[in-house]
């Protein structure tokens, strides 16, 4: 009887110590909880600049003369941007957050909720190396690690990096493309600001063949208290309709419209080419 009773003593003791210690790790983790919302432009990359142009990524010649030619299907109303047919942005585009983003954080997993297009970031901080076969996808792969940049025993800054990324992607809606090899490696450094904590600051660096050199830029999100959580079903009543790299509208009995002024009709030889699929 003894002999269960120091059992049973001694587990009960091994579990308090297993919850202490859970809550000890715990509170490693700074306090990220609440709703993030973007505190930067939207319609740009970087938000230190004016858009078009005015952003002057540095891209190699034969990119910028596609950002150019992206910037003249814009004004034309030509489709370039899959964004606009509710495609997947990708990184880094998603953290522009065009809708807002809760973050969890566990020991060995970060993950970041993105309520547009409703994707979900993975940051791996269990100290795992990069997978031998990549899985690529908009969002890629993403490996993070802590620190602990000011001694107090509590983690304040996450950096990450992402590889494994696939395409098209654009940093924005201006159309400043990436390169079409996928290659892309995205470094981000995520830390609360220090004179206000409901600003989370993240410093963005893209090393991708379509630059010239890495790119960095600096985005912050506003931390909403008391949000109200919102869906945002992108495809949800989506009326928009690519052929053949027009864009155009379906009115409410199913009809093609065009969008500017003389925009011819679609061509018939895609329909053609989708009914033999058929």
């Amino acid at each position: 009887m003894f002999y269960r009773t120091s059992i049973g003593a001694a587990l009960a003791a091994t579990l308090c110590l297993s919850v202490a210690g859970a809550k000890a790790e715990d509170a490693k983790y700074p306090n990220w909880e609440g709703l993030w919302k973007r505190g930067s432009p939207v319609g740009v990359w970087d938000p230190t600049k004016p858009p078009g142009l005015g952003q002057q990524p540095p891209l190699t010649p034969e990119y910028q003369k596609v950002f150019e030619a992206n910037l003249a299907k814009g004004k034309a109303g030509v489709f370039f941007d899959i964004k606009g047919t509710c495609g997947p942005v990708g990184m880094p585009r998603v953290m522009i957050l065009y809708e807002p983003m809760e973050i969890v954080i566990r020991p060995k997993t970060t993950y970041m909720l993105l309520e547009s297009m409703s994707p979900i970031r993975r940051i791996y901080t269990d100290g795992r190396d990069w997978p031998k076969e990549p899985d690529q996808q908009f969002n890629g792969y993403s490996i993070g690690t802590w620190r602990d940049t000011d001694g107090d025993g509590v983690y304040d800054t996450l950096e990450v990096e992402t590889r494994n990324l696939r395409g098209p992607r654009l940093f924005d809606s201006t159309g400043i493309p990436l390169h079409a090899d996928n290659e892309t490696v995205v470094k981000e450094k995520l830390y609360l600001d220090k004179n206000d904590p409901d600003i989370l600051r993240n410093e963005i660096t893209t090393y991708d063949h379509a630059l010239t050199r890495p790119w960095t830029v600096s985005r912050f999100y506003r931390r909403e208290h008391n949000p109200i959580y919102e869906e945002y079903p992108c495809t949800e009543d989506n009326r928009w309709v690519t052929i053949g790299g027009e864009l155009y509208l379906a009115d409410g009995e199913g009809y093609l419209m065009p969008i500017q002024k003389g925009q011819s009709a679609p061509d018939p030889k895609y329909l053609q080419k989708y009914f033999q699929k058929k």
